[in-house]
Order: structure tokens, then C-alpha cells, then sequence
């Protein structure tokens, strides 16, 4: 697909573009200690950097002759109303219809009651001079296309609403493609166990190396010899800096700045004005649906740490539970000598009776606020590190016992809730390429599954202490720790069957670490290579980001030919680290799924904790567990039971009121808002032609 065709001499700017935002990266990160690179309103809105040196080095825009410049202003200017227009038809998506004639002409639209709608008049609306208005639309027009272009690559998911505008900016047909869409496990039927590993595919005897970073797939050994991989998509470095290097430069431009500035403003403030004028028809709405309501509503918590899963009042229960058992079980192992739980709690001298939720400490509180140091140590019951292991590790000496059965309890708990659902992360380091099958071996053999569970992997940015300690000669150790075991898997399920049945339960992988440390180190050509990078100091966010999006590209292109699930990249981003964190989660995550970690309150109390926090109505709850149930990394066929057979479509055709509780009317109004928008970058590119 076209993607913002540069001139002949694109060679040429992309060096110069290059070059610029090395120059915009090194004046904006002045220190090494600083946590943000660049920050999104740190420049004024005339930018320092000349507007005509950026027009050069991003868009290579010839200059207009006056009278030319005078036609284009009359004509923006005679339009006193941005029409807003969507493409409606799948098999001729290039032409477009007003939205009061989709409104009033689509059956789809039935359902939605009148209300009343926000509309701003003037010249083109845009809230920008018409030459920023027309610099902003191309910038963001290619932005757009870049998301498309990785999350298509990988396997990820891109909304079908923006790429139609993108097919017919571009003056192409859209057409739906269902072979981009990701795989999830469907729920096994019943009386099916979901750890059987009887039906595991066949070897398909396939050849692997990793080079550069990325694990190349070879059909044998001879192939591999010669150099010539299997043709799967690999990534391509030089375009994915290429690419990053125009969102840097992107995001430092002024007329950037202060027209996404000001439609953010403006978007806030158009929906305060919908609820004032909508906000009781939306309430008739929900009202007027029988049987469903916030609480029997389905919600999934994205963001949440096997770890800490559990309340701490949970926590402190099997504690005294397990002393009362187990007091004189061996549990523990040092380098002198074996523990039984009641030594061990003498060694800590202390007694499981005495403990309380308060003395137990594992509650992020606002002492963890920006501290995340502070935040880790939470993950140490009363501060003691032993009774983490014991407690709260997969591969100990009671092969992580302990663990399996509070998340077994967890399960057992949010399946009675029956409406709230979870994605706990398991961790693999990279250490060592035995981490996968310990962590498979305690899953199956723990037999832990619950039909209110998703389960995904976080990989800890934490390469600089394993290097600091010996225990990894180069960043490439790493990955190939990490990622040659589950590639060994799908190629040859049948060898390796319990980290097969374990994958069938995984739905992506995040990446983790304190976000606010900062390398320094700005990911170019010139970086080194993850096997030259021997080190120990911790690559960028952006270095760990794109070797592990190659991999899951390659990994999930094999795991879909061969029919099996596929993974979605999904990172801890925007926390507490720079801007160009965002940006390189913009180019290459499914989503974030990001918020704070707390560990006290249920997730029923959290949506309870938020509406008071942030005032928000039965319908705004309702709408935020709609998406988390869209977000999450459950199957199709769960997502069209919990939302509705057309959860796929976007706007008010994909809600199903009577099992998502959100009113027709607030799927109106984010569905023509976000027409608008898209709408008003399709207009700013045709003003160019």
C-alpha cells in the first residue's frame, strides 16, 4: 500500500530526516538521569526548528505559486462545515456518504434514538491555519499508514473504520481481510480437557537460527548453510528506523503540536457538552434494557501480575492456612541446610499468627507513586524475600505449589463472580532457555485453568544485571532464550508437549521494567547488533521493543500457517517513560493495557473507586468494560457471547445493549466523533491534489 509517496530523490531526505531527528532526540535528552525524552507540549508554537527546514526534511514540499496559494485558501475557506462522511460500502469503499444519510438510510442505525449533536461551523473547522492544517493532515495521514503497515505485518489488530479512509485517501477499494486478524484458542468444549496433548501436530523438521536479533526459519539444514530462509515476512530494520525517525521528527514539529493540542482540548469539551445534553436519554436507554446492568456486565482486568492477583487479605489467609498445615513440611532450601515453614518463619523471627493486612505490606500505596523501586519491594510479603519464593514463585523447592493453589483460588473466585475475568502475566527473564519448559512443567502439571483466565507473558528488561553477574555474554543470549524455545514448540509440538498445551493459553507478551530509567541510547543504524551487544549497560526501550515485535512478526506467521494461536505484543508504555516510548508502542504494540498495579481492591471495587475518582456515570462504566472485554486477548467466540455476534463492526451496529448495558447513543457519538476526525484529515490531503 502507498505510504505517503515521497519524490524520486527519497533517498536523499531520509538521510537528512535521519539526521534531524538525531538532532531532535539529542537536544531534547540533555541528561541521562532525565525521564522524559521529549515532551509532547515542551515547544512553543512556533517551533524553534525553522518550518520550512522540517517542510524539507519531512515532506519535501515544493513551493507554491501565490496565485495557487490564494485558490487553495478561497476554496478551504468557502467550506463553512467539514462535511462528515464515512465509507459505507465494503465493495466500493472509495465512495463515501454524509452521515445524516447513513444516520437515516442504514438499518443498523435503527436502534439508535434521537439526540442531540455537537456541531462547529466555520472556515474548514480545523483550528489551524490552513498551510499548518495541510502539513498536520500529510504527517498524520502516513502516521496512520505506518501503524497499519506493523500491526498487518505481525498479525495484530488495525480498526477497519480508519483503514477505509486510509484505502480511500489513497484511492483504493477497501476490502476486508480476515487473514490479518490474530488467532486466539477458542474455550474447550465441554467435557474436553484443556490439557490434553494428544492431537499435537506433527514435526515439521524445520531449521532455526537467529541472526541479527531475529530467529530465521530454515526447511533444513542444508537451507540453513546457504543462507536461504523459508519466506516468511522478516522484518526490515531500515524501514522500521526510517519510519521512527519521521515520528520523531513528527512529534517535534510545532503545527503538530498545537493542532493535536488543541483537538484534544476540543474533543474533551465536546463530550462534556454530549453529556449535558445527552446524558439522561442515555439513562432512559439503559433503563429501558431488561435484566443487564453494570454488575452483570463483563469485564476483564488487562493489566494485572500473577503475583499479585490476590488481595493481600487473600494473601494473609493462606498464609496462616498454610502454617496451620504444612508447619512442619520441608519447604525451603538454603546453601547450608534444608527448612521446614516453621523454621523458616523462626529464621524470620516471626509468626504467622501475629501477622496483619498492615504488617504483611504488600499494598502500593502513594509512597510507590514514581518510586518503582519502592513498587517491587511490595512483591515482598512483610519485606521478607524467602517468603516471596515460597509464596509467590513458580520454581522452588516445593516446584512452585504454594502459587498454583492462590491462583487456582483466585480462579475459583471470579469464576463464582462469573461476570469479571483476568490476564495474569507470567514472567520469563531470558536467563536461561530452560525458563520455558519449568514454567510450562508447573502450569500443566499444576493443572492450572480457569474459564475466567487468559494468561500472557512479561519478559523484565533486566539484561543489564544478568550481563552485570556473568550470567549472559550478549543481548542476543537473551532472545534466543526467550524465543528459540517456543519457535522449537510449533515447529515440533509432539517433542515438547507440555510447553505446546501451555502456549495454546497464552494471548501475548508485554514488556516490563521501571520505565523511568533512562539509556541514553537512541536505537540508529549505527547501534549495535543484540550479539555485539556485550555491554552492561540495558538497551532502550525502543532497542528491547523492536526485537521483540520481529520475533513474534516471524513467530506468529509460522504459528498461523500451521493453524495454531497467535500472540499479540502488548507492553507496560507511557507509565512513567518518555514520549517516544508511546511512539514506539504506537508503531509496533496491539495495545498497552496499561495502568497501575494495585493490589488491595478487587476488580469491582476498582471500577467503584474510579466513578468516584473521576465521576462517571453507569454508562461510562459499562463502556469501560465493554472495551476491556474488546482489548483482552480472549477468543472470538467468548467476545461474541459476552458482546454481541457483531462485536467486529464498529459504532452502534457492533453493540449489543442488551449484553454490553451501553447505550446506543454513546456508540453514536464515539463513532461519528471519530469520523469526524478522520474525515477532517481526509479533507486537509485533498486539498493538495
Amino acid at each position: 500500500m502507498p505510504l505517503f509517496k515521497l519524490p524520486a530523490e527519497g533517498k536523499q531526505i531520509d538521510d537528512a530526516m535521519r539526521s534531524f531527528a538525531e538532532k531532535v532526540f539529542a537536544s531534547e535528552v540533555k541528561d541521562e538521569g532525565g525521564r522524559h525524552e521529549i515532551s509532547p507540549f515542551d515547544v512553543d508554537e512556533i517551533c524553534p526548528i525553522s518550518f520550512h527546514e522540517m517542510q524539507a526534511h519531512i515532506f519535501h514540499m515544493e513551493t507554491l505559486a501565490t496565485s495557487t496559494e490564494g485558490r487553495r485558501k478561497k476554496r478551504f475557506q468557502g467550506r463553512k462545515t467539514v462535511n462528515l462522511s464515512i465509507p459505507i460500502s465494503e465493495t466500493s469503499s472509495t465512495k463515501l456518504s454524509h452521515i445524516d444519510e447513513c444516520i437515516s438510510s442504514s438499518p443498523t442505525y435503527e436502534n439508535v434514538p434521537d439526540f442531540q449533536r455537537v456541531q462547529i461551523t466555520g472556515d474548514y473547522a480545523s483550528g489551524v491555519t490552513v498551510e499548518d492544517f495541510e502539513v498536520v493532515c500529510k504527517g498524520l495521514y502516513r502516521a496512520l499508514c505506518i501503524r497499519e503497515k506493523y500491526m498487518q505485518k505481525s498479525f495484530q489488530r488495525f480498526p477497519k473504520t480508519p483503514s477505509k479512509y486510509l484505502r480511500n485517501i489513497d484511492g483504493e477499494a477497501w476490502v476486508a481481510n480476515e487473514s490479518f486478524y490474530p488467532v486466539f484458542t477458542p474455550p474447550p468444549k465441554k467435557g474436553e480437557d484443556p490439557f490434553r496433548a494428544d492431537d499435537l501436530p506433527a514435526n515439521l523438521g524445520y531449521h532455526l537460527k537467529m541472526k541479527d536479533g531475529v530467529v530465521y526459519i530454515y526447511p533444513n539444514e542444508a537451507a540453513a548453510s546457504k543462507d536461504e530462509p523459508k519466506p516468511y515476512p522478516y522484518p526490515n530494520l531500515a524501514d522500521f528506523l526510517d519510519d521512527m525517525n519521521f515520528l520523531l521528527a513528527l512529534i517535534a514539529q510545532g503545527p503538530v503540536k498545537t493542532y493535536t493540542h488543541r483537538r484534544l482540548k476540543f474533543l474533551s469539551s465536546k463530550f462534556q457538552v454530549h453529556q449535558m445534553l445527552n446524558e439522561m436519554d442515555e439513562l432512559k436507554e439503559l433503563k429501558n434494557n431488561p435484566h443487564r446492568d453494570f454488575y452483570n456486565c463483563r469485564k476483564v482486568d488487562t493489566h494485572i501480575h500473577a503475583a499479585a492477583c490476590m488481595n493481600q487479605k487473600h494473601l494473609l489467609r493462606f498464609i496462616k492456612k498454610s502454617y496451620h498445615i504444612d508447619a512442619d513440611r520441608v519447604v525451603y532450601s538454603t546453601q547450608e541446610k534444608t527448612l521446614t515453614l516453621k523454621e523458616l518463619f523462626t529464621k524470620l523471627k516471626m509468626h504467622p499468627y501475629d501477622l496483619t493486612v498492615d504488617s504483611l505490606d504488600v499494598h502500593a500505596g502513594r509512597q510507590t507513586f514514581q518510586r518503582f523501586d519502592k513498587f517491587n519491594d511490595k512483591y515482598n510479603p512483610v519485606g521478607a524475600s524467602e517468603l516471596r519464593d515460597l509464596y509467590l514463585k513458580t520454581d522452588n523447592y516445593i516446584n512452585g505449589e504454594y502459587f498454583a493453589t492462590i491462583i487456582k483460588e483466585v480462579g475459583a473466585d471470579l469464576v463464582e463472580a462469573k461476570y469479571q475475568h483476568a490476564e495474569p502475566r507470567l514472567s520469563i527473564y531470558g536467563r536461561s532457555p530452560e525458563e520455558w519448559n519449568k514454567l510450562s512443567s508447573w502450569f500443566v502439571s499444576n493443572r492450572i485453568y480457569c474459564p475466567n483466565m487468559t494468561w500472557m507473558i512479561q519478559v523484565p528488561r533486566i539484561y543489564d544485571v544478568f550481563r552485570s553477574k556473568n550470567f549472559l555474554p550478549h543481548f542476543g543470549k537473551m532472545l534466543e532464550n526467550i524465543f528459540l524455545p517456543v519457535f522449537e514448540a510449533t515447529i515440533n509440538p509432539q517433542a515438547h508437549p507440555d510447553l505446546s498445551v501451555f502456549l495454546k493459553h497464552i494471548t501475548g507478551f508485554d514488556s516490563v521494567d521501571d520505565e523511568s530509567k533512562h539509556s541514553g541510547h537512541m536505537f540508529s543504524f549505527k547501534s549495535p547488533k543484540p550479539q555485539e551487544w556485550t555491554m552492561e549497560k540495558n538497551p532502550s526501550y525502543t532497542y528491547y521493543s523492536y526485537y521483540m515485535y520481529a520475533n513474534i512478526m516471524v513467530l506468529n506467521s509460522l504459528r498461523k500457517e500451521r493453524g495454531m494461536n497467535t500472540f499479540l505484543f502488548r507492553p507496560h508504555c507511557g507509565e512513567a517513560g518518555a514520549i517516544t516510548h508511546l511512539m514506539t508502542a504506537f508503531m509496533i504494540a496491539d495495545n498497552i493495557s496499561h495502568g497501575l498495579n494495585l493490589k488491595k481492591e478487587p476488580l469491582m471495587e476498582e471500577y467503584a473507586i474510579a466513578a468516584q475518582v473521576f465521576k462517571l456515570s453507569t454508562c461510562d462504566m459499562c463502556e469501560v468494560a465493554r472495551n476491556s472485554v474488546l482489548q483482552c486477548g480472549i477468543s472470538h467466540e467468548e467476545k461474541a457471547k459476552f458482546l454481541g455476534n457483531n462485536y467486529l463492526e464498529e459504532g452502534p451496529s457492533g453493540n449489543d445493549i442488551r449484553k454490553t448495558n451501553v447505550a446506543q447513543i454513546r456508540m453514536a457519538y464515539r463513532y461519528e466523533t471519530w469520523c469526524y476526525e478522520l474525515n477532517l484529515i481526509a479533507e486537509g490531503l485533498k486539498s493538495t491534489e
